[in-house]
């Protein structure tokens, strides 16, 4: 049986906590800092300094290069990269450069928002793949439907949008319960 090295664990048990380098902003160190979302890098010299960055800047993976596709920012080659929304295109070159854009393009259903009246339902897919419909006008009108929206009014309540749902044509108004048989 072999013997432990006590010696191991004589170490500082903070070391580690200033290895994050200096600060960008101020050069006072940077060091690991708790909030209620968990735990990030700050700096020391906070409030007078406010720099902060994630804990883990692995957040994005970077899939594959697109040889020959160049960045309209700054001309270095594109990738397919996926986040925590999911998959997405962007710049090689980041953190310098920021851009970014949608695989796959916003589908407009043509159908209007019933809450504000002014923008549309357009499709949208959350970060687990799973299709919805947000209105377009979001932040400011934060309309949702889970399940495809039908052009037309509810002969119930009058609610101006109807829904598709497992094969039958629904109101997404909780309080109606319209329902009949969808035909295609």
């Amino acid at each position: 049986m072999s013997k432990i090295d006590h010696s191991l664990f004589s170490a500082d048990a903070h070391a580690l906590e200033h290895n994050f380098g200096q600060c960008p902003q101020c050069n006072n160190r940077l060091e690991i800092k708790h909030s209620k979302s968990g735990p990030f890098i700050g700096c020391s010299g906070y409030p007078q300094c406010e720099f902060s960055k994630p804990l883990h800047d692995n957040q994005t993976a970077l899939l594959k290069t697109l040889e020959g596709v160049q960045c309209p920012e700054c001309s270095s080659d594109l990738a397919i990269k996926k986040g925590r929304f999911g998959m997405f295109i962007g710049c090689t070159h980041f953190p310098s450069c920021h851009y970014i854009s949608a695989i796959k393009q916003k589908e407009d259903t043509q159908v209007a928002c019933p809450k504000c009246e002014k923008g549309q339902l357009t499709a949208r897919t959350n970060k687990y793949g799973k299709q919805f419909f947000a209105c377009n006008h979001y932040p400011q009108c934060r309309y949702v439907l889970n399940f495809k929206p039908i052009d037309e009014a509810c002969p119930n309540c009058g609610w101006s949008v109807l829904i598709e749902k497992k094969g039958q044509i629904c109101c997404p108004q909780p309080s109606c319960g319209f329902k009949k048989e969808h035909i295609s």
